[in-house]
């Protein structure tokens, strides 16, 4: 004889979103997550985000169909009594289904493979400008090469990282930290578990690490009151040398997007040699310190000083574009405060991503961001493949009422200074006092 179903309600499923008590809900389905929240591939923050609520959109998005087989043995028994599907959700799957019949999330072109010929040619033509050539303007565009290198790398990294761009999982793994930690000086296991919680939590300015840059940014008011960022697990203190920063922002912007590079560096090495559980820390190590051989050794390669800084800053100069880019995708959108929620999923997608115009001959420049809101909905899709469900995404979009952003790049570098210098000039209000840190203290401290 069947055991009857037995059902919670939503409220109930609540309750379990505790580390150690972790439960979500799938097509209605509850699973018990506490234990696998330690193992899961995408790292812990998508898991905590979404606990306690339904996640069908996001697993669907983030999982291919060969996953739902693994998800019996975290079944708990219960169902959801008030399960319910929003008529925008139920289009969205629907459309992810088509796409999956069509076999796009298969067929992934040669676009990695293009990447890497060309990554390859001008490795070799800017390592020969140094070491065969003593002009120093050859010596700036080798170095300005390098910089465009990295960015090529960060496009790999970036689809790897959502996809398999190879063969084999162990070939995605091998040219993830290839062109991540051993060409461009980025642990892969860092970008992970950073992106994976961006797209989870697109534009929550509590819970979305992409918009926590305090001191240095703030692209709304609301991080003025000293909000605690739920993925650091610190508060991001809008102090006196916040603010100071904060409202000269506009123009700080592109000169600190040029140096963004040495964030990342550091932020590698932060996560490697931190307490947390680190996949492949050993590996992702040694992909370092390859870069910090190669990279330091052939800068010694040329004469002076002088050409020396100058092939670093045209290197960061030119990486500086990509970090500009991840910036206008999200600056200027719509932000909010609190966690995701699973059953806005596809609504928080669309009002917190803004694409970029541009003709299908500079797809190669943009790396696939051109498409932010395909991106975001479908990031398991090859990038060859999102001007050719842009339609169908514009038509969602447009049938339900929800916003498809898109600007020209220039347009959309007016938009995010836009942004950047309306919060600037709130913070410049002094009229609301923020606390002092000890910067402060020590700089007005008398007698």
């Amino acid at each position: 004889m069947t055991e009857p179903q037995r059902y919670i309600t939503s409220e109930e499923l609540k309750k379990h979103k505790k580390p150690g008590d972790l439960w979500i809900s799938i097509q209605g389905k509850v699973y018990d997550v506490s234990e696998w929240v330690n193992h899961h591939p995408g790292g812990e923050h998508p898991l905590l985000n979404l606990a306690g609520q339904d996640a069908t959109d996001a697993f669907v998005a983030f999982h291919p169909g060969t996953a739902w087989k693994y998800l019996d043995k975290f079944f708990n028994g219960f169902y959801l009594e008030d399960y319910s599907v929003s008529d925008a959700s139920k289009d969205y799957r629907k459309l992810l289904f088509e796409f999956s019949k069509m076999g796009l999330f298969d067929k992934k072109g040669h676009t990695a493979f293009f990447t890497m010929c060309l990554i390859v040619i001008l490795f070799a033509v800017s390592v020969y400008g140094v070491l065969c050539s003593e002009s120093p303007l050859v010596h700036m565009i080798s170095g300005g090469l390098m910089g465009f290198i990295w960015i090529q790398s960060g496009w790999l990294g970036h689809d790897s990282g959502h996809y398999q761009i190879m063969l084999t999982p162990r070939l995605n793994r091998f040219a993830q930290v290839l062109t991540g930690n051993c060409l461009a000086g980025i642990s892969i296991e860092w970008w992970k578990w950073n992106h994976n919680s961006h797209h989870i939590a697109c534009n929550s300015l509590d819970y979305d690490p992409d918009l926590q840059h305090l001191p240095f940014f703030a692209v709304s008011s609301k991080l003025f009151s000293s909000i605690t960022s739920y993925f650091y697990d610190r508060t991001l203190d809008f102090d006196s040398f916040a603010r100071f920063l904060v409202s000269n922002q506009h123009f700080t912007f592109y000169p600190v997007m040029c140096f963004a590079r040495i964030n990342l560096w550091a932020q590698s090495f932060i996560l490697l040699f931190s307490d947390r559980k680190v996949p492949h820390r050993i590996l992702e190590l040694f992909g370092l310190l390859i870069f910090w051989i190669w990279y330091p050794l052939l800068v010694s390669c040329l004469p002076n000083w002088s050409g020396r800084l100058m092939f670093v800053i045209s290197s960061f100069m030119i990486c500086g574009i990509q970090h500009v880019q991840f910036c206008l995708n999200h600056f200027s959108s719509s932000v909010y405060v609190g966690p995701p929620k699973g059953n806005d999923w596809f609504e928080k997608q669309t009002n917190g991503t803004l694409g970029i115009k541009c003709s299908s001959w500079m797809d190669w420049f943009h790396g696939g961001l051109q498409f932010q809101v395909e991106h975001h909905l479908f990031p398991r899709l090859p990038r060859c493949h999102l001007r050719k469900i842009s339609p169908f995404v514009k038509e969602l979009c447009k049938k339900h009422g929800l916003p498809y952003n898109c600007a020209s790049f220039w347009e959309a570098n007016v938009m995010t200074v836009r942004t950047l210098k309306n919060a600037a000039i709130q913070a410049r209000d002094f009229t609301k006092p923020v606390p002092r840190n000890l910067v402060w203290e020590a700089v007005n401290t008398h007698g």
